[in-house]
């Protein structure tokens, strides 16, 4: 009877810790989607003292950073992310999207490839991935434009990329 007690008591004690992790990321999420950014951030980085290889947890404080408006950490904690599990799409994908919101783009792509690398059907990145070669595409347009100036042809290519992107935006 004893051992059965043990047996229940341990697994009561799996399961609550199992539901308390669970809580601690959604305690997390709702901050930050309530942009609660300094809470969120002491949060992950008191999970991240006992856990801190803990991929999930590193890429939410990613996002708690970008929101921060502390990109380059954001960056070095997707970088550190992508050597530690490359195998991960979401930390390539979103180190690719704070790359091109600073017109890195030939970086953002090599980003996008890897995530797609990573898992070839995964939407966001494939979508992403689409945005960059546009934008890529608007800046070689624009070289055409300077290097031919009286060619209007590029410069109209450059307005419809640009359409393009403008009506994909969020």
């Amino acid at each position: 009877m004893h051992s059965l007690f043990t047996l229940v008591l341990s697994c009561l004690l799996l399961a609550f810790s199992v539901v308390a992790k669970a809580d601690t990321y959604s305690d997390v999420n709702r901050l930050v989607n309530t942009q609660q950014w300094a809470k969120a951030q002491t949060q992950a980085e008191e999970h991240l003292k006992t856990k801190p290889t803990d991929p999930q947890m590193r890429l939410l404080l990613s996002r708690i950073q970008d929101g921060q408006g502390q990109t380059a950490a954001a960056m070095e904690t997707l970088q550190a992310l992508t050597r530690s599990f490359p195998e991960l799409p979401e930390p390539h994908n979103n180190l690719a999207a704070l790359l091109a919101r600073q017109n890195r783009y030939a970086e953002a792509l090599d980003a996008l490839q890897a995530a797609v690398r990573a898992r070839p059907d995964y939407a966001t990145a494939l979508e992403n991935l689409g945005d960059v070669y546009i934008a890529l595409a608007i800046e070689a347009y624009q070289n055409a434009s300077k290097a031919l100036p009286s060619q209007p042809r590029a410069a109209s290519k450059r307005q419809a990329a640009e359409q393009l992107l403008k009506s994909s935006a969020p």
